[in-house]
């Protein structure tokens, strides 16, 4: 089997309310929801690959990279190929919008959008990734931004 490596980044949208924008998304596992984000070009900084995917998945213009909050490394295998992600999530507190898609190649693999309140994110029974994301907006709003790089959690299938 394929291994594929990559450096994914993803983005946090927190409003002055405490809702968090996620994506529902299916790649063949049943419904995820997940961040924004996406993998990384040959030579991007997490700026610019942020940049482009925001502007790609939800028509979004970064005003600017927030703070790394929080890191994971995934093993998974997806359609034939096992891949290892390693995924730096940045917080950026926005004001709500409605996304819109603008074009992103994984648009099929995209359900739907919405924003999720932390109560919502804690009780619901749906998947989250990651899982501890109400705890990293917590975490956030109790001390701010971590005062260095987040330890790495570590997930695989």
């Amino acid at each position: 089997m394929r291994i594929i490596d990559r450096q994914a980044m993803r983005a946090i949208l927190l409003t002055p309310d405490d809702r968090v924008l996620l994506m529902r998304v299916d790649y063949g596992t049943g419904d995820w929801w997940i961040t924004p984000g996406g993998g990384a070009e040959p030579g991007e900084t997490a700026e610019q690959t942020l940049r482009r995917e925001l502007a790609e998945e939800l028509g979004f213009a970064l005003p600017a990279l927030g703070p790394l909050v929080w890191r994971r490394r995934v093993a998974m295998t997806l359609r034939q190929r096992r891949w290892r992600q390693s995924e730096d999530y940045f917080l950026i507190e926005t004001q709500d919008f409605v996304p819109v898609i603008r074009n992103a190649p994984e648009a099929g693999a995209i359900r739907e959008f919405r924003w999720w309140s932390l109560p919502e994110m804690r009780h619901t029974g749906e998947r989250l990734a990651p899982a501890v994301l109400p705890r990293i907006v917590l975490d956030y709003r109790a001390n701010g931004p971590p005062g260095s790089p987040p330890e790495i959690e570590i997930v695989e299938d």
